[in-house]
């Protein structure tokens, strides 16, 4: 497994950020760098490629309710834009 020079800077980030954001061009391993620090805290990861995760993300507030414990991962978020508002709303009640 190849470290990333980024792991520690995130990691920094997470600290003090309700939310942050990997964004790149695809294949240089944005996912492997979520999927590595998740590993180390509690968290709950969501492919928003896959139906089963889709539908958990349904209703975001729910889940974050249901979840507010962990770090939320959703990858390709992308594919779901109707949550971006949502999301924006949780954040802005956690700070």
């Amino acid at each position: 497994m190849i470290k990333r020079y980024l792991e520690g800077n995130i990691r920094s980030a997470l600290a003090v950020n309700p939310s942050i954001a990997l964004m790149g061009p695809r294949q240089v391993g944005k996912t492997t760098l979520a999927i590595n620090i998740a590993d180390t805290v509690s968290s709950i990861y969501l492919d928003l490629e896959n139906r089963l995760d889709i539908q958990k993300a349904q209703d975001i507030e729910a889940f974050h309710r249901a979840n507010s414990d962990k770090l939320i991962i959703l990858d390709e978020v992308q594919r779901l834009p109707h949550i971006f508002a949502p999301i924006r709303g949780i954040i802005d009640q956690t700070t």
